[in-house]
């Protein structure tokens, strides 16, 4: 078989979705991890349902298989990575790319609930994710091409007004990556960060209506290029991130984020 197997979290649409569709253009295997709570989720809009996910993966055959899982979850995770190695017999590479917004207030009026939350999902989502798919690719036949790569945001490196507890998460993610490259030295897999900057994603439009902005399109201003980017723009970074060519972003942080200023 060619490509290589690659486990991504946050599968059912935004960024993660794009970047399955990357990875499996370019001939990779991919097991794609979602949550799926749609409107149960506990943040203030809509997460992915089952259906955005199915819709994902159908078109790729038996290249692409769906797997129901919170990243909060270290066991539904273990699951994803035994289906990969029960599947296609290794796994090459990991993009944890789960991750919730909230926020809207400043920090002395944001709820610990709140804050608890976002360090579950977007940072202990991607420990638990590091955790699980890092000795898969230790034990792998290829550890020097195994790849492990974390969604940060413009928000690990610039401080956004009333998102603070979102700005602790996304910047712990770039800590835990750092940290996870130092413990990585020797092995041959690596870990880097991709820090976006305003993206066309669901999330976009929760953190618009957090500022309770009428559209997203405000949030073009704060970037060089004058627009939005595109999940596809992202998820190509990522995908790349994935190949056996990005051994040089260990313990990187890569600002896939078109010039982005607060």
């Amino acid at each position: 078989m060619t490509g290589r197997v690659v486990l991504v979290t946050g599968a059912g649409r935004g960024i993660g979705a794009a970047t399955v569709r990357a990875l499996a253009a370019a001939g990779d295997r991919v097991v794609a991890v979602d949550a799926c709570q749609g409107d149960r989720g506990e943040v203030g809009y809509a997460l992915a349902t089952r259906a955005e996910l199915d819709e994902v993966v159908a078109p790729y055959g038996d290249s692409v298989v769906a797997h129901l899982a919170d990243v909060r979850d270290l066991a539904g995770l273990q699951a994803a990575v035994d289906l990969a190695l029960d599947r296609w017999g290794r796994l090459d590479a990991a993009v944890a790319a789960a991750a919730v917004i909230a926020g809207g207030r400043p920090l002395w009026e944001t709820p610990v609930e709140e804050l608890a939350l976002l360090w579950d999902v977007d940072v202990r989502g991607v420990w638990n994710t590091a955790a699980v798919t890092v000795p898969a690719m230790l034990a792998g036949p290829d550890p020097h091409g195994g790849r492990f790569a974390a969604v940060a945001s413009s928000a690990s490196t610039h401080g956004l007004h009333r998102l603070a507890a979102y700005n602790a998460a996304k910047h712990a993610v770039v800590g835990l990556v750092k940290g996870l490259a130092a413990d990585l030295v020797g092995t041959g897999v690596t870990a880097c960060a991709v820090s976006p900057g305003s993206t066309r994603t669901s999330m976009l439009d929760a953190t618009a209506a957090l500022y309770e902005l009428p559209e997203v399109e405000g949030f073009a201003v704060n970037q060089l290029l004058r627009r939005l980017i595109d999940p596809d723009e992202i998820a190509a970074v990522l995908a790349f991130c994935c190949s056996r060519d990005a051994a040089v972003f260990n313990g990187s942080v890569l600002h896939a984020d078109g010039g982005f200023s607060p």
